[in-house]
């Protein structure tokens, strides 16, 4: 846990530093800088430095996410941060929806108020998705960091088995074969009585459960694991499952080779359920057969998995850096578009998803021409605050 700050915001007045030090887990924040920021001159070679036209340099700390490395690195920066050399300061942060709260905490004070920076979120931010900006506040209401994307989950599924048991591939048809859970269970019956699992894990529904708890697994200031009875319903639910035939019990869990096999053409496994960077990520890179063999369609219940918020520190001595970049990356629709025609975000403006939703260039050739906005935009309006405490990635791991 980052400990308690005294220091106080930095001013936006002042010259600024030469050194933007960013830190992240990997090359994705990095990669859209480049694409929407007009300030942009050039990325080394190894990724590691990115000048900037007025001549200063964003410095990129990149550590792993994995066992927790990434933020034991950011927490011993930022508890420095003080005592640190301009040039040593970290400027701007990065952070997962599952443990955001650690750092927006108003006791922590590591991360800015966006007010602090000259960011209305009122204003500057009113086209984003609320429980983008809510997930984003500390325990006052007070906005301390802001995303690029917000990642609305759906069903995907395969078109040749839809085919086989179902006599359609039709996303509309599939999707209400699918749209709740009593319908769903059906539905995985026919499926087995053909051959097919639903889904490949136990694991794959997780998210859907865990994402409509009613309070955080640990609440502020207590040390006990708090057991919703929505996860209790995902145990119970996932053994009838799992009895049944409707997973396949030799998938152990996600992110295990089986589980990517799983994903590929000589699979018996129907359905996945990801928001859009599972897709493009996870998805495209283990199916081994044509495009166009995979669709989508809507889940039988909203979530959404994933998100990264990018936060000003407190103490920073580029203040007027960080909300230009902020501002670009969060708040400006056009470069939001740019993101999601190039990197295929479903991006945090509700106005530019709305459109995208309507617009033929979005559809996808891995989805058979297929427009996935479609179906991730009315996902997206449904999503409300998701109950994250930074303990979350402990309790599940």
């Amino acid at each position: 846990m980052v400990g308690c700050s005294s220091k106080s915001s930095s001013s936006a007045s002042g010259e600024e530093g030469k050194v933007i030090n960013v830190y992240s887990w990997n090359d994705e924040f990095r990669q859209r800088v480049e694409a929407v920021y007009p300030e942009v001159k050039e990325t080394s070679k190894d990724g590691s430095v990115t000048k900037l036209k007025d001549g200063s340099e964003i410095h990129w700390i990149i550590n792993p996410n994995q066992d927790g490395v990434y933020q034991q690195k950011l927490d011993e920066a930022l508890e420095k941060q003080d005592s640190a050399s301009a040039d040593d300061k970290v400027d701007i942060f990065l952070s997962e929806t599952d443990y955001v709260s650690k750092y927006t905490s108003k006791e922590a004070n590591v991360a800015m108020p966006l007010k602090d920076l000259g960011i209305n979120p009122k204003k500057d931010l009113a086209d984003q998705y609320d429980f983008t900006k809510q997930t984003a506040s500390d325990e006052s209401g007070v906005q301390r960091g802001s995303t690029w994307q917000t990642c609305p989950g759906v069903l995907i599924y395969r078109r040749d088995i839809a085919k086989a048991v179902f006599g359609t591939d039709d996303p509309t048809a599939v999707g209400e074969k699918v749209k709740d859970w009593d319908t769903m269970k059906a539905t995985a019956q026919e499926l087995l009585d053909k051959g097919y699992y639903t889904f490949a894990s136990y694991a794959d529904t997780f998210r859907l459960y865990g994402n409509s708890i009613s309070k955080p697994w640990v609440e502020d200031g207590s040390t006990t694991v708090r057991v919703d009875p929505q996860i209790m319903n995902w145990v119970k639910d996932s053994k009838e499952w799992l009895d049944a035939g409707y997973f396949n019990k030799t998938v152990k869990g996600q992110w295990t080779d089986d589980w990517n096999k799983a994903m590929g053409s000589q699979s018996k496994v129907f359905s996945f359920l990801f928001p859009a960077w599972g897709i493009d990520f996870t998805l495209k890179s283990n199916w081994d057969g044509a495009d166009g063999d995979w669709a989508v369609t809507n889940p039988p219940q909203e979530y959404n998995w994933g998100g990264s918020y990018i936060h000003g520190a407190e103490g920073t001595d580029n203040p007027k850096h960080v909300k230009a970049i902020i501002k670009a990356l969060t708040a400006d629709k056009d470069n939001l578009l740019k993101i999601s025609k190039e990197y295929q975000d479903f991006t945090n403006t509700k106005s530019g998803m709305e459109a995208a939703a309507n617009d033929d260039s979005f559809k996808s050739d891995f989805l058979g021409g297929e427009n996935a906005y479609s179906y991730y935009a009315p996902v997206a309006e449904k999503l409300k605050l998701h109950h994250c405490h930074h303990m979350t990635k402990v309790v599940l791991s």
